[in-house]
């Protein structure tokens, strides 16, 4: 399903808020990397699309009106088996039903559970004086903690790209440090550009979130992805 398509749906339902399946398929389509995906609508669903994707496996709860899905017990992690997967989906729905008896529950999200790297997170949000804003920094708790970020106005080039990436005060954690993998930092550069490009095709994008990226030796990976329309 195309980006336009995508977002016409999300504008049709009245949401300004894309599922989190639906930002990863929109972003893959610009040339973000991204954790892959499904939606499952039953239990069988489930099991049948962890087994393709490979275990571990994590199951998040899909609705539009659920945007904090670990609060309301939407969360699985590391789940290692189809019987797992199945019990774990059945927890997600009846816990997502007793927090917000009221959403919308379009079924789960089923996604390889990605090998750790260093967290980082990408960011967009719209200033009224300068338009569209990325943010760059570390990822996880951190990024509340210690604020370390640094932005630039979209569209972005490589100089940009790469002062972005080099002037955080985390970056020797991504040069590697006591025994840990640095990262591919060109990459990360890469994917700030094209997370960019995106944002200036689709100027109806309000707010972008990848949080957390994992940024590996090689490559880097966004693992969730939140995506708000005007």
């Amino acid at each position: 399903m195309s980006t336009s398509t995508i977002i016409a749906g999300a504008r049709k339902e009245g949401r300004s808020l894309l599922t989190e399946i639906e930002a990863k398929q929109v972003l893959e389509e610009a040339g973000v990397p991204v954790s892959p995906a499904r939606l499952a609508r039953t239990r069988d669903d489930a099991v049948k699309m962890a087994k393709e994707l490979g275990y571990p496996i994590v199951l998040k709860i899909v609705s539009p009106q659920i945007t904090h899905k670990s609060d309301v017990g939407g969360v699985a992690l590391n789940l290692t088996s189809a019987d797992e997967v199945g019990a774990a989906f059945d927890g997600i729905i009846a816990s997502a039903k007793r927090h917000v008896p009221d959403a919308t529950i379009e079924g789960v999200a089923v996604q390889r559970m990605e090998k750790p790297g260093i967290e980082v997170i990408v960011g967009m949000t719209k200033d009224p004086q300068f338009g569209p804003v990325l943010m760059f920094g570390l990822g996880g708790v951190l990024v509340e903690v210690l604020k370390d970020v640094a932005f630039r106005v979209v569209p972005i080039n490589e100089r940009d790209a790469r002062q972005m990436v080099h002037e955080i005060k985390g970056f020797p954690l991504l040069e590697g440090y006591r025994g840990h993998d640095p990262a591919d930092v060109a990459r990360l550069e890469q994917l700030l550009i094209k997370v960019s490009q995106f944002i200036e095709q689709h100027p109806e994008v309000a707010e972008l979130d990848l949080n957390p990226v994992f940024a590996y030796k090689d490559g880097a990976l966004a693992v969730d992805a939140r995506i708000v329309l005007d």
